[in-house]
């Protein structure tokens, strides 16, 4: 299948329901299918072929996510870029990725006129939402073209091309197929709960998981609001306005909300599913989630294996006489029905359950390789498995337990310490928000343990009262011997902990 797929299913089900809304406006399901064939049309006109690639620049907007409907039906391929970037990964990305066409909103016009000078590849550049000295807008781009179905055939089935958001060094560009998505799309269905006409809540970038997660809504005819800024009021206001049914949020962005004081007055009972993923969650928090939202899903993936790479679907967080299985919410959850995974040692040997090692993947859920760096897509799959750089290990039960990246574990006094651990003792205590551990150099341990810790809003850290909460909890071994508190926690544009910008402050 391919992205006008899943927009042509839904409108079968009904061309005057609603596809996308934001600010009260909403676009229907013929109105985005419209869109998309004059977008096609546009992308002829301006000499775009099948198999070229297209970069989308803006924040969350209806308009600028159905352009990704009308790349798909001139058989073009999508390149999504993070709207946090800064303008050198933008540059970057727009040239190694081999960008045809730029769609940009006009509050990143300063950093396309600085850019564009350098990219020979980029030759046409079309504003989203007003004209330009150097680019016309989106609607004379547009101007004269038919409403009329039209589509053109691709040349193989690359849908996209997003590019990793690691904590170090340049993005690799992720080769998606339509398998690839078309399968995350299948895990989403079976794997979670959909009663009726399901209404999605976008808050996070489209540009990511928010994003991928509106394809499997679609084939169910659902409607897709879109929040173009992040406020947690608003967002609560939307739950209850909308009856939203399903939602995505990182875990940092949870704790904001559990935090938030309009919560508990807040009306959230048409909710069926409430994804958290992208990074681990605090146990504890996660069960005062339960308590206080509803039915929350776990989902695990990575760019190259996006999103379900292991699932757990609100009923899995609960025992069978109905308390919360609170050893299981440290899990990722169960390995999903259409993806293998198995933990591999060093050497590229497959271990037994129990055993910790590298979490390897296998399956159509997996990327075609990296775009342009054969090198890099040969590492990855060595032994012929998707190599994450997570480590893991799997129960007797098919739960997969994350405890560290592979680059992340600290060596101590001889033992092996995962960091992942040591953060859920620390996150565990109802003053840390959140918290990173990372191992420094140490004369007599080899290295020692020393974790930075964010405050709950409101509260302050006792280190000395901490250390003995986690101490008590995991033992002296992999109790940190420093604890320092920051008001926040580095972090990538797509919000993970930058562990090496820890580490360089911390030594300075």
């Amino acid at each position: 299948m391919r992205f006008i797929d899943y927009l042509d299913k839904g409108a079968s089900l009904g061309i005057e329901a609603p596809c996308l809304t934001m600010d009260g406006r909403d676009l229907s399901y013929g109105d985005v299918q419209k869109l998309s064939y004059r977008i096609a049309r546009a992308f002829e006109r301006s000499g775009i072929a099948p198999g070229e690639k297209v970069a989308i620049l803006s924040g969350n907007d209806p308009l600028a996510f159905s352009c990704v409907f009308g790349i798909s039906r001139a058989g073009a391929v999508w390149c999504p870029i993070n709207p946090r970037n800064e303008a050198a990964e933008n540059k970057f990305i727009l040239d190694g990725f081999d960008c045809s066409l730029l769609l940009f909103h006009s509050s990143f016009a300063a950093m396309v006129e600085t850019v564009r000078q350098d990219l020979p590849k980029l030759r046409t550049l079309v504003c989203l939402d007003q004209e330009m000295p150097f680019t016309p807008s989106f609607e004379r781009w547009l101007s004269g073209l038919s409403d009329d179905p039209y589509q053109r055939e691709v040349v193989d089935d690359l849908a996209m091309i997003p590019g990793t958001g690691g904590t170090t060094g340049k993005p690799k560009g992720v080769m998606l197929s339509g398998r690839n998505i078309e399968t995350m799309t299948a895990l989403t269905l079976m794997g979670y709960p959909f009663k009726g006409r399901p209404v999605y809540l976008a808050l996070a970038p489209l540009t990511h998981a928010a994003g991928v997660l509106c394809f499997p809504i679609m084939t169910l005819g659902g409607r897709i609001v879109i929040m173009h800024h992040p406020d947690i009021g608003e967002f609560l206001d939307l739950i209850e306005r909308y009856r939203v049914t399903h939602t995505f949020l990182p875990p940092t962005v949870i704790y904001m909300l559990l935090d938030h004081p309009k919560l508990d007055r807040s009306r959230l009972g048409s909710l069926q599913c409430f994804w958290y993923g992208a990074a681990p969650i605090s146990a504890t928090r996660l069960a005062e989630a339960l308590q206080r939202i509803g039915p929350m899903a776990q989902l695990f993936g990575q760019t190259e294996a996006p999103m379900m790479i292991s699932m757990m679907a609100p009923e899995e967080h609960y025992n069978p006489d109905g308390t919360i299985a609170m050893r299981r919410l440290s899990s990722a959850g169960r390995v999903s029905p259409l993806v293998q995974v198995a933990i591999m040692d060093a050497d590229g040997k497959i271990l037994p359950t129990g055993e910790r090692g590298e979490i390897v993947v296998r399956g159509p859920l997996v990327m075609e390789g990296y775009y342009k760096n054969p090198q890099a897509t040969a590492e990855a799959s060595a032994h012929g498995w998707h190599h994450t750089g997570d480590i893991g290990h799997i129960d007797g039960d098919g739960y997969l337990y994350i405890v560290d990246r592979a680059k992340d574990m600290i060596i101590t006094g001889g033992f092996n310490v995962y960091s992942i651990e040591v953060e859920n003792a620390l996150r565990a205590h109802d003053s840390v928000q959140d918290c990173a551990v990372v191992g420094l150099p140490d004369d007599k341990w080899g290295e020692r343990i020393v974790a930075v810790v964010q405050p709950r809003a409101g509260q302050s850290v006792d280190p000395t009262a901490l250390l003995a909460f986690v101490k008590q909890q995991i033992g002296s071994v992999k109790t940190p011997k420093q604890i320092e508190v920051w008001d926040s926690l580095p972090r990538s544009k797509v919000g993970k902990v930058l562990k090496p910008d820890i580490r360089e402050r911390l030594t300075r």
